[in-house]
């Protein structure tokens, strides 16, 4: 395997095609998420192998300091059977960031906790592992590969697939937001949107709100999600599926949203919320949601429905009946998810001494009022 290398403009032109969109890809890996995440003050790094394979990286200094932390976003890519050169690509990149100065580098690529060679290589090589970046560490799988949807829906809890029928038979629609969306429409079961997507999306965030004080969670600004969710919908890379009450117009409130990432031969579940009224009122709007999600992957041969993550945070195993993920986990497990372990989130510190320094300087100028020294964001 050569050493990476800095891609060049004509890798650049099909860089989401091998880093998203190909088995194993994932949407923090894309172009869209590079520029999104320059516009925070990180420096996106193209890296590219002569075999094809890319990585996204992102890196940043530190305040005052020289050196600085560099993050591979769900990267590399990992290929099924091949955790080895995964590692042994994650190990080059490092690498070459410490050689240009940088003192931490740390990755999550989703690669299975059953793939062993992966976790030898890149601990051998001085990688440790870290709490998690991303919100989870494992994730619920539907596996969708030689099911069509009558088979889907067999597979579905009978409880939930009750759910899933009242709320259809309600009168229920679902609204799909989508730049992949044919000429023949949005698809049986879905309708077309009668409020701009940039809207729609900008509302979803008042009903994650909602549903983050119900559930007792938060979200960072709204710039930034809603800045990032349109960036990513307009590449293809992001559906939302909004469920509407019967008769419901433009200026009323959906009951319940789902967002979804496209990417590595799979739909993935990423945000999702709905109203306290809205459950009361017109039950099983999420359940109606979650099987539109299904029949789409099906629909566009997908082998996989990623109904996300709900492992317990600090511990992050599988949670038990009474926790607070208990209600999610068994929502999901109701749709057919099985339950996958990942290797998780893990970095390799180059230099100790000044990690520690930078993380130190970057946590105190986040304390200070930021008329001092202007907004800051964590180093990782």
């Amino acid at each position: 395997m050569t050493e990476p290398r800095d891609a060049t403009p004509a890798e650049l032109e099909d860089w989401d095609a091998r880093a998203v969109d190909a088995p194993g890809g994932h949407v923090y890996q894309s172009r869209g998420w590079a520029e999104h995440r320059a516009s925070q003050g990180w420096r996106p790094r193209f890296m590219a192998w002569d075999d094809g394979e890319r990585a996204l990286v992102l890196t940043r200094g530190w305040p005052i300091l020289s050196g600085g932390s560099g993050y591979v976003p769900r990267g590399p890519r990992p290929v099924l059977g091949q955790g080895a050169s995964t590692a042994a690509r994650l190990v080059a990149i490092a690498r070459r960031l410490e050689d240009e100065g940088l003192d931490v580098v740390a990755a999550d690529p989703e690669v299975p906790a059953a793939d062993r060679d992966f976790a030898a290589g890149i601990v051998e090589a001085g990688f440790a592992p870290i709490e998690e970046i991303q919100p989870s560490r494992h994730r619920l799988t539907r596996p969708l590969a030689g099911l069509d949807e009558d088979a889907a829906l067999a597979g579905i809890a009978k409880s939930t697939r009750q759910r899933i029928r009242k709320a259809d038979a309600s009168g229920i629609v679902v609204a799909r937001h989508d730049t992949g969306t044919t000429a023949a429409g949005p698809g049986e079961g879905f309708c077309s949107p009668w409020l701009p997507s940039d809207a729609a999306l900008d509302r979803f965030y008042d009903l994650l709100l909602a549903t983050g004080e119900r559930r007792r969670f938060t979200f960072g600004p709204r710039s930034d999600f809603v800045a990032w969710w349109r960036r990513a919908l307009a590449a293809g890379h992001l559906v939302y599926l909004e469920a509407w009450a019967p008769g419901a117009a433009a200026d009323d409130e959906p009951l319940a949203g789902l967002i979804l990432y496209r990417h590595g031969r799979r739909l993935s579940t990423v945000h999702s919320g709905d109203r306290e009224t809205g459950r009361r009122d017109h039950p099983g709007a999420l359940h109606l949601l979650r099987w539109r999600a299904l029949q789409l992957a099906i629909r566009e041969g997908r082998d996989e429905l990623d109904l996300g993550g709900a492992d317990v945070a600090g511990a992050r195993r599988e949670p038990r009946a009474g926790e607070s993920m208990w209600g999610l986990y068994e929502h999901k497990r109701s749709f057919g998810g099985q339950w996958l372990e990942l290797t998780g989130a893990h970095e390799r510190v180059a230099r100790p001494w000044r990690y520690a320094l930078g993380r130190g300087v970057a946590a105190g100028r986040r304390r200070l009022p930021l008329g001092r020294l202007g907004p800051s964001r964590s180093a990782r």
